[in-house]
């Protein structure tokens, strides 16, 4: 059976807290994700989603925790 953290590296990204105050409004009207706050801050979606988020995050210039 599968390690559940393969699932979750798919489906959530994290960041520091700072780096989600730069993107956090663009990223939610222009994304179906859920923004946790927290340190870190997570970014949850389907996979299709976080692949698309990631991709928008490195060209803002936005790094993963």
């Amino acid at each position: 059976m599968a390690d559940a953290s393969t699932f979750r590296d798919s489906t959530q990204i994290l960041l520091h807290p700072e780096a989600l105050d730069v993107v956090r409004e663009d990223l939610e009207s222009e994304f179906t994700v859920t923004v946790l706050d927290g340190d870190p801050a997570r970014i949850i979606g389907s996979p299709v989603e976080i692949k698309s988020v990631n991709e928008f995050l490195v060209r803002h210039g936005v790094y993963t925790a």
